[in-house]
């Protein structure tokens, strides 16, 4: 990927924050992912803002479903995961939220 050098203006103290934590080379890093999450977001909300022009408000109980869906799918990459570095198959649940 090609780059190109800009200035931008923070505030002081945020931007010492960041450089304590990631070091001295991973500023630049760091503000690019920041960014790339910045408009992976305002994606979303696009795309959210569309779905429910076509459909309709999405619901408290679609959101409810929606986050039980996002628990047995994490489960069960954790439940992966855990195969993968012990080399056992781990127990599984039912698959339902908790």
């Amino acid at each position: 990927m090609a780059t190109k050098k800009y200035t931008v203006t923070l505030p002081e103290d945020l931007a010492e924050a960041i450089r304590s934590e990631v070091g001295p080379g991973g500023f630049s890093r760091y503000v690019t992912h920041a960014i790339e999450r910045q408009r992976e977001r305002e994606r979303l909300g696009e795309a959210v803002d569309w779905w429910e022009a076509e459909y309709g408000e999405i619901t408290d109980a679609e959101m409810v479903d929606a986050a039980a869906e996002r628990r047995a799918i994490e489960r069960a990459h954790a439940r992966m995961a855990e195969e993968r570095t012990s080399g056992e198959p781990a127990p599984k649940g039912n698959g339902r939220a908790a």
